[in-house]
């Protein structure tokens, strides 16, 4: 495990960024409270709003290069994922305030979902030095780009491209229920090649799910093994390309009880890489943001990014 890193006893200099529109832009309505919660512990926060997609990174890597002490972030995953990959490899550290619409994270860290009370947690919270997530997809289809929680290829990938934006800031979780049951009528579950390191065995697989958090996206728990505070991935494996087989591992899925179904494996390595056969199409995805097409490689970067670690209570 990572040792807790020495970080200033009392920061005084944070950017606070923040996607308005997060979770329909519910949690906003508390964020003034928040930040009275850090002013009171002597953090005042420089408020920063997004606009549009990717403005978060560029915001996270001026705050390093500006050496700013703290970088808070306030939106969902698709916010935090944009702001790890500006800070990623440097030594400015970030807290979350949970938002939007599914916040792996903040369940991994079992942060209240109410502002002020998150906020309350993240101050004197330990901050820990952790590995990071890289997905580096097919040269054409997209970039490579830093995951914190989870990361997927086949059939989750897939969901996630479908999912419009204008619709998931509309219904939220719900829309990745409605797109996934349309998936489940329309995906041809295709086949792809994977490999991994420190490993002889090669899977076929419709899906994999690459686990640095045991959280997956809403109430769920799939990579249960997974941890943060670990320099690998935990994998989760689906080999069938029956979509009621998929259908039967809902309860499975919601009941934390996936470990041990049929059709479904489960590794830890450092490195996964991942090939589709025949010229297919599948898509990969990153913190619940479509990233890309196959061929992928998934690699852990150790030490990668300082970040605020609660307490449990």
């Amino acid at each position: 495990m990572d040792e807790v890193t020495q970080v200033p006893t009392q920061f005084r200099d944070a950017v606070l960024i923040v996607n308005p529109t997060a979770g329909g832009g519910r949690a906003m309505r508390k964020l003034d409270e928040a930040r009275l919660v850090f002013r009171k512990a002597g953090i005042e926060t420089e408020l920063q709003s997004t606009t549009a997609p990717g403005e978060a990174t560029a915001m996270a890597r001026r705050a390093v290069e500006a050496s700013r002490q703290l970088v808070i972030v306030c939106g969902g995953d698709g916010t935090v994922n944009e702001v790890v990959n500006g800070l990623a490899c440097s030594q400015v550290p970030l807290a979350v305030l949970p938002a939007g619409t599914a916040n792996v994270l903040a369940k991994e860290l079992s942060l209240p979902w109410n502002l002020p009370r998150a906020a309350e947690r993240l101050i004197g919270a330990p901050y820990r030095r952790i590995a990071l997530g890289l997905a580096i997809p097919e040269k054409s289809s997209g970039e490579p780009r830093y995951f914190l929680s989870v990361a997927g290829a086949g059939a989750d990938g897939a969901l996630v491209a479908a999912v419009r934006p204008e619709i998931k800031l509309k219904a939220g979780i719900l829309a990745y229920w409605q797109e996934g049951l349309r998936q489940l009528t329309k995906y041809d579950f295709p086949l792809f090649r994977t490999s991994m390191t420190g490993h002889t065995t090669n899977i076929d697989a419709s899906l994999v799910i690459v686990g640095r958090t045991k959280n997956y996206g809403g109430p769920f728990k799939i990579t249960t093994e997974a941890d943060l505070l670990s320099s690998e991935f935990e994998l989760a494996f689906v080999t069938t390309r029956s979509a009621w087989t998929y259908i039967s591992y809902l309860p499975l899925i919601w009941l934390g009880k996936l470990r041990g179904a049929r059709h479904v494996k489960f590794f830890k390595t450092n490195s996964l890489q991942c090939a589709a056969h025949n010229g297919s199409q599948v898509h990969v995805q990153v913190d619940g943001e479509p990233a890309g097409r196959l061929p992928v490689e998934f690699r852990i970067v150790p030490d990668a990014l300082t970040l605020a670690i609660p307490d449990p209570v």
